[in-house]
């Protein structure tokens, strides 16, 4: 099998699992590996160039692609998904004991989550903070 269609085989694995993953970075890694596919195509024979240029434009892509991003999060209407689960309620379906997580259901999601108190199975609990891919969450009706 020829090397372009080795790159071109990676870059449509990595586009396939972005559609996945929701975010930018394997689809920069997609693009890059499609840069290299094209640099295997013209020049078949070196390989360390065709690894430079797919490493550079994936750079390229994400370290530019950043203040877009940034820009696009603070532009006017944009709504982040994650951030409306803060004030909600939810229900406990892994005991969170303090510094060890736990899981809890908001709305239909399991959620890791962390918690000061230790809280039990099937306790109602108010998230009170989000992290990335943890949310903080404390008794429900602590603070009302």
């Amino acid at each position: 099998m020829e090397i372009w269609a080795l790159w071109l085989i990676a870059a449509g694995v990595l586009f396939v699992v972005e559609m996945f993953t929701n975010t930018f970075y394997l689809l920069w890694l997609s693009i890059g590996a499609l840069a290299a596919g094209v640099v295997a195509l013209l020049l078949p024979d070196v390989l360390l160039l065709q690894v430079v240029v797919g490493s550079l434009v994936a750079l390229a892509l994400t370290v530019l692609s950043k203040p877009l991003v940034a820009k696009f999060r603070n532009s006017r209407g944009f709504k982040d998904t994650g951030t409306d689960i803060v004030g909600r309620q939810g229900l406990v379906v892994e005991p969170i004991e303090p510094g060890r997580y736990g899981q809890v259901k908001v709305g239909g999601d399991t959620w890791s989550a962390t918690s000061l108190q230790a809280l039990g199975k099937d306790q109602q609990v108010r998230v009170i903070r989000r992290g990335t891919t943890i949310i903080e969450v404390e008794r429900w009706g602590e603070t009302y």
